[in-house]
C-alpha cells in the first residue's frame, strides 16, 4: 500500500488525480488531499505520505516552502511537482528537495500513470533497502555481544594480545587506555546473600540486562557470568580526572536504580582505575577489590584506601582472605586466617620448615607492603634487618607461628589506624571547611571536592563518622550561628538569614522552626523576655 498526498487548491485537479490513481492503481493507494500550504504541512505530519503531488501556487504557504517543511520531518517522501507553463522556471527552485519529476498542467492520464509507476518503484526500492539494513543490523546486534564477550575474555583471562587486537579492530576501539567495571547482582533485602541463585534467575533476561547497561553507558559489555557482568570502558587518557569520576558514579547510581526496578535484584558496581590496555586486568582486579572492600552499592577504587596458577591443594582462598583482611584493617579476621593458613602449612608439610619460613617471610613482607601502600607510614630500608636471621634461626613451627601471626596482625593494625586517620582527616577537613563557609551557598559537591573524594563516598562516610547527613550538619551550623546573632537586637531577621547562608527568609524561618520549635522572631522575643527558649 502506498500513501499518496494530493496538494492543490483546485478541486478539479485533485478530483482528476484521485480518479486516475484509483482507476489505474486500484487497491494500491491510500489517498488524502489538502488545499492550502498550511493544511498540506499538517496533513503530512500525521499522514506521512510516500508520494506527494504538489502544486506550486497554493494559498498562504506556497508549494516549495511546504515541501521544505515536509522534508524536515520526512526525508523519504517523493515529490511530484504540478505547475502551469508560465510557472515552470519557478518550479526549478524545488531542486534539492527530492523532486522526482515536474508535470505541466493540464496533464494527461498517461503522464500521471508513468510518473506514478516510477515513484512506486522508488518507494519499493527504499523499502527493500530499509529491510536489508534492518536485517544487517539485526545480525550485527546478534554478533556484537559475541565479539564483545570475546574481547573481554581475551584481555582478562587469555593474555593473548594478538587476539585482543583483532577483537579491538572489530569493535572499532581506538583508545589506548580503559578501565573495567564489574556489576554484581544479589537477591533484594538485607542479608539475602544468594548471588548464584540470582545469577541463574536473571540469566534468561541477560539480553535485557545488557540493553539497560548500554542505555546508560557507551561501553563493551561482557556476558553474565554467574551474578557478574564485566564491562570495559575505553579511555582516551591515562587517567580520569575528578569530575569524570564523579560523573561516572552519579550515572552508576541511576543505572543501579533502573536495574533494581527492572530485575528485582540488589545490584552493586565496582570500578577500577584507568590502565593501558595490556594491563587492563589490573583494573578488573581493582574493581573486584573495591566491591570486596566496602558494602556500598558503588565502589570506585580511587575512593578507597585499597594477586598465578597454584598447585591443586594450595589454599589460595585462605591466602586471598588473609590479605583482604589485612587490607580491611580487620585485626581479628587477620589473626584467625593467619592461624588457619599456618595450620595448613604445618599439617600438610610438617617436614618443610624451611619452606614454611620462606612463606611466612613472603606473607609478612607483602602484608607490610600493603600497610605502606595504605599511606601515612615512612618506609625505612634498614627497618627489617633482623627479619631474615630471626626467621631462619627458628627451629620449630610454634615459634614461627608466633612471629608470623604477630607481624601480619601488626600490618592489619597499621592499616586500620591509617584508615581511621584518613577518614578522620577527610571528615575533619570537611567540617572545618563547612564551619568557615556555611554563611554562603554551600553544596555537598563543593565540600567533597575539597576533600578529594566523590560525593557518593563522602556522603556515606560523613554519615557513618558523624551520625548526621551533610545537610543535617550544615543546618545545625547555620541554626546555631543564627541563635547567636538573634541575641543582637541590632540585626534584623532578614540580615541574620543572609549571614547564615540562606537567601529566602521564609525558608530560613521554616528551617529554624523545624530545628528549634519556634520561629526566629519567637526565639528572639523569648530571649528579650529573659525566659530562654
Amino acid at each position: 500500500m502506498y500513501k499518496v498526498m494530493l496538494a492543490d487548491d483546485e478541486g478539479i485537479v485533485t478530483d482528476s488525480l484521485r480518479y486516475i490513481l484509483e482507476e489505474s492503481f486500484a487497491g494500491q493507494c491510500e489517498i488524502r488531499s489538502a488545499k492550502t500550504g498550511r493544511a498540506v504541512i499538517e496533513l503530512a505530519e500525521t499522514f506521512r505520505p510516500d508520494i506527494a503531488f504538489m502544486d506550486i501556487q497554493m494559498p498562504g504557504i506556497n508549494g516549495i516552502e511546504a515541501m521544505r517543511e515536509i522534508r524536515t520531518g520526512n526525508e523519504n517522501t517523493i515529490f511530484i511537482v504540478l505547475t502551469a507553463y508560465d510557472k515552470f522556471d519557478y518550479a526549478r527552485q524545488s531542486i534539492g528537495l527530492g523532486v522526482l519529476d515536474y508535470l505541466n498542467k493540464p496533464f494527461s492520464r498517461d503522464a500521471i500513470e508513468e510518473v506514478m509507476r516510477r515513484a512506486m518503484a522508488q518507494v519499493d526500492a527504499a523499502r527493500t533497502r530499509r529491510k536489508n539494513e534492518l536485517q544487517i543490523r539485526e545480525k550485527i546486534e546478534t554478533v556484537t555481544p559475541i565479539i564483545e564477550s570475546g574481547f573481554i575474555y581475551s584481555v582478562l583471562f587469555q593474555g593473548n594480545e594478538a587476539e585482543a587486537e583483532k577483537y579491538r579492530t572489530l569493535l572499532g576501539i581506538e583508545e589506548e587506555y580503559g578501565f573495567m567495571v564489574v556489576i554484581t547482582a544479589d537477591e533484594p533485602g538485607e542479608g539475602a546473600g544468594n548471588p548464584v541463585g540470582t545469577g541463574i534467575r536473571i540469566q534468561t533476561e541477560a539480553a535485557k540486562l545488557r540493553d539497560v547497561i548500554r542505555g546508560h553507558f557507551n561501553c563493551i559489555v561482557g556476558p553474565l557470568l554467574s551474578n557478574k557482568v564485566i564491562c570495559f570502558f575505553p579511555a582516551a587518557n591515562a587517567s580520569a580526572d575528578y569530575n569524570a569520576r564523579v560523573s561516572l558514579i552519579e550515572r552508576s547510581e541511576t543505572l543501579i536504580r533502573e536495574l533494581g526496578e527492572r530485575f528485582d535484584a540488589a545490584f552493586r558496581i565496582g570500578i577500577g582505575s584507568v590502565e593501558p590496555l595490556p594491563q587492563i586486568a589490573t583494573s578488573y582486579k581493582q574493581a573486584l577489590e573495591a566491591l570486596d572492600f566496602t558494602g556500598a552499592e558503588i565502589a570506585h577504587v580511587k575512593d578507597l584506601p585499597v594477586g598465578c596458577a597454584y598447585e591443586p591443594d594450595y589454599p589460595i582462598d585462605l591466602e586471598k582472605r588473609l590479605f583482604a583482611a589485612v587490607q580491611h584493617g580487620d585485626v581479628g579476621e587477620t589473626a584467625q586466617i593467619a592461624g588457619k593458613f599456618f595450620d595448613w602449612m604445618e599439617q600438610t608439610h610438617p617436614e618443610a620448615l624451611v619452606d614454611a619460613q620462606l612463606k611466612c617471610l613472603e606473607f609478612v613482607l607483602w602484608a607490610e607492603h600493603l600497610a605502606y601502600e595504605s599511606g601515612g607510614m615512612t618506609y625505612r630500608f634498614l627497618r627489617r634487618t633482623d627479619y631474615l636471621p630471626t626467621v631462619t634461626g627458628m627451629r620449630d613451627f610454634p615459634s614461627l607461628r608466633i612471629w608470623f601471626t604477630d607481624k601480619t596482625v601488626q600490618a592489619a593494625r597499621d592499616i586500620a589506624t591509617r584508615k581511621e586517620e584518613r577518614e578522620d582527616s577527610v571528615i575533619e577537613s570537611a567540617r572545618s571547611y563547612m564551619r568557615e563557609n556555611f554563611d554562603r551557598d554551600l553544596s555537598l559537591d563543593e565540600v567533597s571536592s575539597r576533600a578529594d573524594v566523590s560525593p557518593y563516598y563522602f556522603s556515606r562516610l560523613f554519615k557513618e563518622e558523624t551520625g548526621e547527613t551533610f545537610m543535617e550538619y550544615l543546618t545545625a551550623l547555620r541554626v546555631n550561628r543564627a541563635k547567636e546573632l538573634l541575641a543582637d537586637p541590632a540585626m534584623s531577621v532578614k540580615d541574620i538569614c543572609t549571614a547564615v547562608g540562606y537567601a529566602d527568609p521564609n525558608y530560613f524561618s521554616r528551617i529554624f522552626k523545624k530545628a528549634e520549635g519556634v520561629t526566629p522572631t519567637e526565639y528572639r522575643t523569648a530571649l528579650e523576655a529573659g525566659g530562654g527558649v
